[in-house]
């Protein structure tokens, strides 16, 4: 299929009473089957902008298409039917049971063969044993697989992750991220990642967007931004941006 899997062009969002915008002008184009990153501190502007990507969210200006669609009217139902999202922020229905929460998403996405979908995905994300507890019992852990889980239930072509190994031990943490890999690569699936675990995004994303006060402030390769700022590792990249400090180093020489 041509064209990005996102095309963004000039977004901003404008809260009533703010001094600036959350997000100024974001602009990019997303290749299909790539993974990005979405980086930056607290208000930042990732969450708000994901909520414009998802259409939850009514931009101020500018505009988001979506796997071909233009998200500002009806054709983002076509597009979110091949979108999900996953966030362990946001909490299930605590009273459903998980696989009575699968159930109710599988039918929001008319997924067919829902029962064979919950079953493939309670195998390949180790969910067998919670499928019939609360989803408000569960660990944070086991609410983040579930939380996965939710998210895959329709095999969409975008992906949109908000810190997707949250409260995951290492061990688990390494097993999630393997599994997108093998999920990107086999689906040819758009992934963006909004994360704050550097190691993450550089073993995961071929391209990061660097977020500060709702801007994309530097963005590029993790490679080529670790080249530019001279740093070892993504999280000295991180920390320079959010702390001004490469503007400082070069004030000073």
């Amino acid at each position: 299929m041509d064209g990005p899997a996102l095309l963004v062009e000039h977004l901003t969002k404008r809260y009533e009473g703010a001094t600036a915008p959350a997000v100024d002008g974001l602009s990019f184009a997303m290749p299909r089957g790539a993974t990005w990153g979405l980086l930056g501190g607290n208000g930042a502007g990732k969450t708000t902008t994901i909520a414009m990507l998802l259409g939850i969210l009514v931009p101020s200006a500018g505009r988001v298409r979506a796997l071909g669609h233009d998200m500002a009217g009806e054709e983002r139902f076509a597009a979110l039917a091949r979108m999900n999202f996953s966030s362990p922020y946001v909490a299930l229905p605590q009273r459903l049971s998980v696989i009575e929460n699968l159930r109710v998403y599988a039918h929001l996405y008319t997924v067919p063969r829902a029962e064979r979908r919950i079953a493939e995905l309670a195998d390949q994300l180790q969910l067998g044993d919670l499928l019939h507890r609360p989803a408000g019992a569960l660990s944070a852990g086991q609410k983040t697989r579930v939380a996965l889980a939710k998210a895959l239930i329709n095999r969409p072509e975008l992906l949109l992750l908000d810190e997707p190994t949250a409260s995951l031990d290492p061990d688990t943490g390494d097993w999630v991220r393997g599994w997108l890999e093998r999920y990107r690569a086999e689906s040819g699936a758009a992934i963006l990642l909004a994360s704050h675990n550097m190691g993450e995004v550089e073993r995961l994303c071929g391209h990061v967007l660097m977020l500060k006060q709702g801007r994309i402030v530097d963005q590029g390769s993790p490679a080529a931004l670790l080249s530019r700022y001279g740093r070892d590792d993504l999280e000295e990249v991180f920390l320079d941006i959010a702390r001004d400090r490469r503007r400082a180093r070069a004030a000073a020489e």
